[in-house]
């Protein structure tokens, strides 16, 4: 086990979104919020705001290992949060990094769909998102819609439904799966970790009712990135990282932006302490 950071060096492996509410500048935003530093290599760019993603312009795969090369080269890396890769050839690009590198801990976010409903995975990747780069991440973060799509089977609708499959993706490689429910709809928001050694856990919290959504995904895996290396364990890490979503949740209500899904505010006031 990595011993506890005070400011941890965390990378995001991740798309571009022009309207700051997603991707590697929710990153950015998250890493800075829970006194982590961030860093950034960038795998595609979109054209996307509050309402929607318009055009999707992936990073050519050389171009993206010689970003994780110029990092890992100089700076130590105490965390990986990935979340856009877009292709199967950057996929694979970023699994001989991670298999060379070996970064402490490593939080994937397979996003695939965007909270507007756009595809940001090829199709044609999903099979070597599973296959490449489940054996290499430490926790697996996908919503209802992403967890349903990665195992071939319809959405889940309760509790029950998320830990069978947050259990089937863990038999499918992955070390540890939190199966995000909160689209599940209800007063409260539910995720569901399993690990395949203990029973399942359940992480609740009251909903908040916002239509402040976008990027909601992005910055709750980027906490988990940015808070393991301070924390003695993922059960603390994914509990405190919930509790810092939940107040920038709350906080979005009086941050105007857009016409759409509108952004998080990252740095609304919160609770979450650097390390303990």
């Amino acid at each position: 086990m990595a011993n506890q950071v005070a400011k941890p060096r965390v990378l995001s492996i991740a798309g571009s979104d022009p309207s700051g509410g997603a991707g590697i500048q929710a990153d950015l935003k998250t890493f800075g919020a829970l006194g982590a530093y961030g860093m950034a290599a960038l795998t595609s760019l979109t054209a996307q705001n509050t309402r929607g993603v318009t055009a999707v312009q992936g990073i050519a795969p050389d171009f993206v290992r010689a970003q994780l090369d110029a990092v890992f080269d100089d700076i130590e890396v105490d965390a990986v949060k990935i979340g856009m890769l877009q292709s199967a050839e950057i996929i694979e690009v970023v699994a001989d990094v991670l298999r060379e590198r070996k970064p402490p801990y490593v939080v994937l976010d397979p996003v695939m769909i965007a909270t507007s409903g756009d595809r940001l995975l090829d199709v044609a990747a999903v099979g070597a998102l599973r296959d490449a780069l489940f054996p290499l991440a430490d926790l697996i973060t996908p919503n209802v819609a992403e967890a349903a799509a990665l195992l071939g089977s319809s959405r889940a609708t309760d509790v029950k439904t998320l830990v069978g499959q947050a259990t089937s993706l863990v038999a499918l490689g992955a070390r540890r799966a939190l199966v995000k429910g909160g689209d599940l709809g209800g007063p409260t928001s539910p995720d569901v970790l399993v690990d395949g050694t203990a029973e399942p856990r359940v992480f609740e919290a009251t909903r908040v009712e916002t239509s402040a959504t976008h990027g909601t995904g992005c910055t709750f895996s980027s906490a988990i990135a940015a808070l393991r290396p301070m924390r003695p364990d993922w059960v603390t890490a994914i509990e405190d990282a919930k509790g810092y979503l939940s107040a920038i949740l709350n906080g979005s209500r009086d941050l105007r932006v857009g016409h759409g899904n509108g952004p998080l505010d990252h740095f609304a006031p919160h609770e979450v302490i650097a390390i303990r």
